[in-house]
C-alpha cells in the first residue's frame, strides 16, 4: 500500500507525529470552516529487541532524491480581496500536496515569492509554512491556502497555536 498511494503513508506520518506530541487537536483546522477529519486514534506497539536485532517500525526510510524534484509545487497565487483585507490564495500542485522531500517546503515559499513578491512581508512565511505541515495533513484536498498579510507577524509556534491565522479566524 505505500507505494500505491504514498500520501496515505505521508498521512500516518504525520499523524502519529502529532499524536505522540498532543498536536492533532490543535492542527484540526485551518480556519473555522475547516473541521477535523479524524475519527480514530492510531497507536504503535514497540516491543523489546535485542541490541543486533533492528527495532521494527512501520515508517519507511526517507528518500534519498526528490521524487518531485524538477516538478513545480505551486501551481498559481491570485491576490483577492476580502472584508479584513487582502488575501492571497496559493494553489499547490499534486506534488505540492504529497511531497515530503526536506527542504521542499522553502522550495514551495520560493515559488510563491516568484510569482508575488508581494507576499514577502512578515508573518506571511510563517502562515505558508503552517500551511504547508499542518493543511496539508488536515485538509488534504483544500483548493487553497489562504495567506494575509495584514495578520500580525507572531512567529511559525504562534501561527500554528492560531491553526495558521494569527490575529482572529478566516472570514
Amino acid at each position: 500500500m505505500a507505494q500505491r498511494y504514498p500520501h496515505r503513508l505521508v498521512f500516518r506520518r504525520r499523524a502519529a507525529a502529532l499524536l505522540s506530541v498532543g498536536l492533532l487537536p490543535l492542527a484540526a483546522a485551518c480556519g473555522p470552516d475547516e473541521p477535523a477529519p479524524v475519527t480514530g486514534t492510531t497507536t504503535t506497539t514497540v516491543t523489546p529487541t535485542s541490541p543486533a536485532s533492528p527495532v521494527p517500525t512501520t515508517l519507511g526510510a526517507m528518500p534519498s532524491a526528490d521524487p518531485y524534484a524538477g516538478q513545480p509545487l505551486v501551481d498559481h497565487v491570485t491576490w483577492t480581496e476580502t472584508i479584513d483585507g487582502p488575501r492571497l490564495l496559493v494553489f499547490p500542485t499534486q506534488a505540492g500536496r504529497q511531497t515530503t522531500f526536506p527542504g521542499s517546503d522553502e522550495r514551495a515559499w520560493q515559488e510563491v515569492l516568484a510569482r508575488s513578491a508581494d507576499a514577502g512581508v512578515p508573518g506571511m512565511r510563517d502562515q505558508f509554512l503552517c500551511h504547508w505541515a499542518w493543511a496539508r495533513l488536515v485538509q488534504p484536498a483544500k483548493p487553497s491556502w489562504n495567506l494575509e498579510p495584514w495578520r500580525p507577524a507572531v512567529g511559525y509556534p504562534a501561527t500554528v497555536e492560531a491553526r495558521c491565522n494569527p490575529g482572529g479566524p478566516e472570514r
